[in-house]
């Protein structure tokens, strides 16, 4: 789980660097430090292991005893306590001093410690909150010597699904998991117990291989004690206001400051106990973090008593004005974008999912409520929009759909409610066959929307099964304007004629009867036709706007859209936060959970390159009842199941990818073959795949990938001198992160292929075009292919042979140059490369990424 944090640790201590570790309570800093000390000592350094304890930090002299030094009778002060610490950590081999805990450790202790650091020069690697306030002993301490800082940040959505899978030993479902991580905030302390108590409570049960919830709460009596030693620290009035924000809700921080002083707000936000977002309605609000501290105290008798309490507050939020909407946009470009968008992974995921959740239960209740007491088309379709994005109540929504008045209903109204009425008899199973029919008895019932439903009815049949023919293409008529035009539009997208799903979006702001659709068409048009950075600012810009509108149903297609062109620029961390933001939220509604799926395939893909476990990927939580092949990247679920399954030989991947494609092509879902045909060109590039691709491209006049294909070409050909001329005069492009895939996915077919000269060559070929650009040699790598497996030593060694001599090895390493030798010579004879570049190549594309 920490294993990053612990390797930066490791990498600073060899350093003589030491260390301060910060996190909240719970975020897994005694964790990562006793991880450490035990690498450490394998290695045969002395550690010093000082804890600081709550109950001790007032006892003179506690922590430092703690190492139980030999002391002389009558000789215990704080300088001769230090002179006998001094005296061990002088002696022979390497010394490490690590603090657990720097803000329990008592006076005296840090006295000595401060004498200690004095004297010697070894680093010290300490853990303390992130946000706590140092006393000049405390900054005594901390401040002598060099001094890296690593901050632990709450866990993302991946990594809670892969720490459920290791607490109650299978993984959770996606909305299981959701919740987990909505719950403790990220804290990993929370994620365990909460895992832990609902197992213990049957609030999770196993459904399958994966864990489910059981019922719709994961709070229970078990939590109480954990809760407890988390707010263990706060003072009365603290706790008080945490009383009163459980009571409130998610609050406007001007509502919060009439009922809660504003230093005690301060003093919760300082101690990680309180969250504060932007609002486009209402501007700053502020929630409890982590959320499950909100379950804790409504599940106290006395809160559900406090009548004063509660009027209180109505009185409060009764005079509370309601403010303006604010409009503003973000810039259009990429790289403010981009920093936005890593500005934003310091705030709470949970919190944020949790706002959402608010929002929408709070929409539907009035809009349902609305509903019941006058069941027009209009009400109808203003609570069904929310179930495009939202999580979807299907009996709700079936209810809705069937007992509406269809009298004196608006044409766009009545029009909304009979899609949703089909795209809902696809979510329940019933198939694309019911939804059709839904909409041909509309037609019937209603000849003046014939058209409007046949559009319907292409885009429900395009989108779940295959294009129909290309008849449709000749009725410019119809393409004017409204849904005939984007429905149209979207088939273009789909048989990848981006630059005709560009011109089908031009105009028109009224509002469409599919919401988003014309901006999704936009947005991975402009993806499709090599347009990647433009594709990333209008994707990004539209995510930010629907984040700040708590419009999930356009949070999850801006994100879809943007994921696509972050991991086309080789941008992991940035797409990887921006994937479990969404999933976080936990599943959305019933219209895009495809797309909802298609990311935790992409997100899966990343983890086949790691060390987890096929069984703990996040792609297993994507529906299993999905088609193999469907109309956009990711959607089918063929084209991950043809990239991460092993492969014995390169020939049988050309072959199973080349038998997928083409039915890709079959059902005319072009863009789809396309970018399968790119993605297998790359990891494992191959005559037949790269024909197919080539042809593809040709037909429709796309030029953008020419560099790309050119380099293809001569790597499948094995004309390396053509491949160098190429390499040296190329000129940066969409492509350039997967040129550098395309040349390590040669690389290692080459080595199991056993050609060790076409190998050798491709590695040259490769460290040049790293060397012009550095950013596209840190590739993504499958273990699609088994190859004999080094030892830990051996990678150690051929991770460095690519740049160092024998000599800085053993030195860097702490062994001999013989030594090196012999391991690099195994892993030659094991690997069958050619040269120590050829080996340092051929390891870093088999190793996880970090």
């Amino acid at each position: 789980m920490f294993d990053s944090e612990v390797q930066r640790i490791l990498d600073f201590v060899a350093r003589g660097i030491g260390v301060r570790v910060a996190g909240a309570p719970g975020s897994g800093k005694t964790t990562v430090v006793r991880s450490v000390v035990a690498n450490l000592r394998k290695t045969g350094v002395t550690v010093h292991f000082i804890s600081g304890m709550r109950t001790h930090r007032n006892i003179p002299y506690a922590a430092i005893k703690g190492l139980g030094l030999e002391m002389r009778p009558g000789r215990s002060g704080v300088l001769d306590i230090a002179d006998v610490f001094s005296s061990q950590l002088a002696s022979a081999g390497k010394h490490l001093l690590v603090v657990d805990d720097l803000h329990l450790v008592d006076n005296e202790s840090l006295a000595v410690l401060e004498a200690v650091r004095r004297r010697s020069d070894w680093p010290m690697v300490a853990t303390a909150p992130e946000t706590w306030a140092f006393s000049r002993g405390q900054l005594a301490v901390l401040n002598n010597g060099r001094e890296a800082h690593l901050q632990l940040d709450p866990l993302h959505y991946e990594q809670v699904h892969t720490l459920i899978a290791q607490v109650l030993g299978a993984p959770a479902d996606a909305e299981t998991t959701a919740r987990v991580l909505t719950k403790s905030g990220g804290n990993p302390r929370l994620i365990v117990r909460i895992a832990e108590t609902a197992s213990l409570s049957n609030l999770v049960a196993m459904q399958g291989e994966q864990w489910s919830m059981t019922t719709n709460t994961l709070w229970n009596e078990h939590l109480r004690g954990t809760l407890e030693a988390l707010l263990a620290e706060l003072g009365p009035e603290e706790f008080n206001a945490l009383h009163i924000m459980a009571i409130l809700g998610t609050a406007r921080i001007d509502v919060l400051q009439k009922v809660v002083h504003p230093d005690v707000l301060e003093s919760l936000e300082r101690r990680g106990f309180l969250s504060v977002l932007n609002d486009h309605h209402n501007g700053a609000i502020g929630a409890i973090t982590p959320p499950v501290i909100a379950d804790y105290f409504r599940g106290q008798k006395m809160l559900r008593d406090r009548h004063l309490l509660r009027s209180k507050i109505a009185g409060v939020l009764d005079a509370v004005p309601q403010t303006d909407r604010d409009t503003s946009t973000t810039a259009d470009c990429l790289t403010l974008v981009l920093a936005e968008l890593r500005l934003e992974k310091g705030d709470d995921d949970a919190v944020t999912a949790r706002h959402f959740h608010d929002h929408n239960a709070a929409r539907e209740r009035v809009r349902f409520e609305r509903w019941e007491s006058n069941k027009t088309a209009a009400n109808a379709a203003a609570l069904l929009r929310i179930y495009w994005g939202a999580p979807v109540d299907v009996q709700r929504a079936s209810r809705v759909c069937a007992e509406t008045m269809t009298s004196d209903a608006g044409s766009g109204d009545l029009l909304f409610v009979t899609i949703t009425k089909a795209m809902l008899a696809v979510h329940t199973g019933q198939g694309p066959g019911a939804a059709v029919e839904i909409l041909q008895k509309f037609a019937a019932d209603h000849p003046q929307h014939a058209a409007e439903a046949g559009d319907a009815i292409l885009f429900l049949s395009a989108s779940h099964g295959r294009v129909p023919s290309g008849s449709w293409l000749v009725e410019p008529e119809q393409q004017s304007s409204g849904v005939g035009k984007l429905v149209r539009g979207l088939i273009e997208l789909y048989r990848f004629r981006p630059a005709a799903a560009l011109e089908s979006t031009d105009g028109g702001d009224e509002e469409d009867t599919f919401p988003h659709l014309r901006p999704f068409i936009r947005g991975f048009a402009l993806f499709a036709e090599g347009r990647i950075e433009e594709s990333l600012v209008f994707a990004l810009d539209w995510r930010t706007e629907a984040r700040k509108n708590l419009d999930q149903f356009g949070v999850v297609t801006s994100s879809y859209i943007a994921a696509h062109g972050l991991l086309y620029r080789g941008q992991f961390e940035e797409a990887e936060y921006l994937m479990s933001s969404v999933f976080a939220m936990g599943r959305p509604g019933f219209v895009v959970d495809s797309l909802y799926d298609a990311m935790l395939r992409l997100a899966g893909l990343r983890h086949t390159a790691t060390a987890i476990s096929p069984a703990l990927s996040i792609a297993a939580q994507a529906r299993a009842e999905a088609p193999d092949v469907g109309p956009l990247p990711g959607i089918g679920k063929g084209a991950y199941q043809v990239i991460t399954n092993d492969s014995a030989k390169p020939s049988t991947f050309d072959r199973k990818a080349t038998k997928f494609i083409r039915r890709q092509l079959k059902s005319g879902y072009i863009l789809e073959a396309v970018m399968t045909a790119l993605v297998c060109t790359c990891l494992c590039p191959g005559r037949p795949v790269l024909d197919i691709l080539q042809r593809i491209l040709r037909e429709s006049g796309s030029t953008v990938h020419d560099q790309l294909i050119g380099i293809a070409n001569a790597v499948v050909e094995g004309d390396h001198k053509l491949l160098g001329l190429l390499l040296k005069h190329y000129e940066p492009d969409p492509d350039t992160y997967q040129v550098g895939m395309l040349l390590r996915g040669a690389l290692k077919r080459h080595v199991i292929d056993g050609d060790a000269a076409a190998a050798d060559a491709i590695a040259q070929a490769s460290s040049m075009f790293a060397v012009r650009f550095p950013s596209a040699n840190e590739q993504l790598s499958f273990n699609t292919f088994s190859t004999t497996p080094l030892t830990e030593r051996e990678i150690e060694v051929a991770m460095l042979a690519g740049h160092r001599s024998n000599v800085e090895i053993g030195e860097h390493l702490g062994i001999s140059a013989r030594t090196v030798e012999n391991h690099i010579s195994n892993a030659l004879r094991k690997t069958g490369a050619t040269s120590r570049n050829g080996l340092f190549m051929l390891v870093a594309t088999s190793l996880p990424l970090s």
